[in-house]
């Protein structure tokens, strides 16, 4: 039952620390709730305008008035259905060939996109470095498009995490080398910088390789491409030669 406490709890799940302290997150909109049951992902309570469509479901659900769903959504226009889904632990799977790696993304939107661009190309995981915008965020769950259940993402230590893998490591940078002409391994570590700063020196020095999209428009005032839409371009070069 939605109670005024449980809408109080609901709502704070904006906020990381509240995440983390309820071990909570939310999902909104039927189409990506009807697929949570096939993921690794724990349904533990439901709130929707019609619950007869999830009569099947194994999760508790709750019939609610439009007026509820809306105290308790993170969209200006509140979808069907909210689940309050649990945390699952974060491990790292092993023996991936190909991955992102992002340092330092901030703004949710771009993260989320990611995660969707990830599950297109097939890229089962994402390590993110661990100033990077939380996964849970209602933001990057809503923009990943229910791509979230099926793309591994961990926080780490990136310095770290580089150092030790024995994967090449391939930074984009503005200096680097045409990648429409570069010749990508079969195993690689993609590492995306910081939307306005890039790749932190640090990490820069771990790099195997750098690449960049070379510009062929005359304009300045396009001082770079967006991250989203920078591996995005990336990684469709990438696959269409494989």
């Amino acid at each position: 039952m939605l109670t005024a406490h449980k809408i109080k709890i609901l709502q704070s799940l904006d906020k990381k620390k509240f995440r983390q302290k309820y071990n909570l997150f939310l999902v909104e909109g039927n189409k990506t709730i009807k697929e949570i049951p096939n993921s690794a992902y724990q349904i533990q309570d439901l709130y929707t305008l019609d619950a007869e469509k999830f009569e099947n479901n194994h999760s508790t659900s709750y019939q609610v008035s439009p007026a509820d769903l809306k105290k308790i959504s993170f969209l200006q226009n509140p979808k069907d259905s909210v689940a309050v889904c649990e945390i699952k632990e974060q491990k790292i799977l092993e023996g991936i060939n190909r991955q992102l790696i992002l340092d330092g993304i901030q703004d949710p939107g771009n993260l989320g996109t990611l995660i969707r661009l990830a599950d297109w190309f097939g890229i089962k995981q994402i390590i993110c470095s661990e100033d990077t915008v939380d996964f849970y965020n209602p933001k990057v769950i809503q923009a990943s498009m229910g791509s979230f259940l099926r793309v591994n993402v961990v926080y780490e230590n990136l310095e770290i995490y580089l150092q030790n893998s024995e994967t090449s490591n391939i930074g984009t940078d503005m200096a680097g080398e045409n990648f429409y002409t570069f010749p990508f391994p079969e195993k690689f570590n993609l590492v995306l910088g910081n939307e306005g700063n890039g790749i932190r020196p640090e990490i820069e020095d771990i790099l195997n390789d750098k690449i960049t999209i070379p510009r062929f428009g005359n304009s300045k005032a396009t001082e770079s491409l967006n991250v989203s839409m920078a591996a995005g371009i990336i990684l469709g070069q990438i696959f269409s030669k494989k």
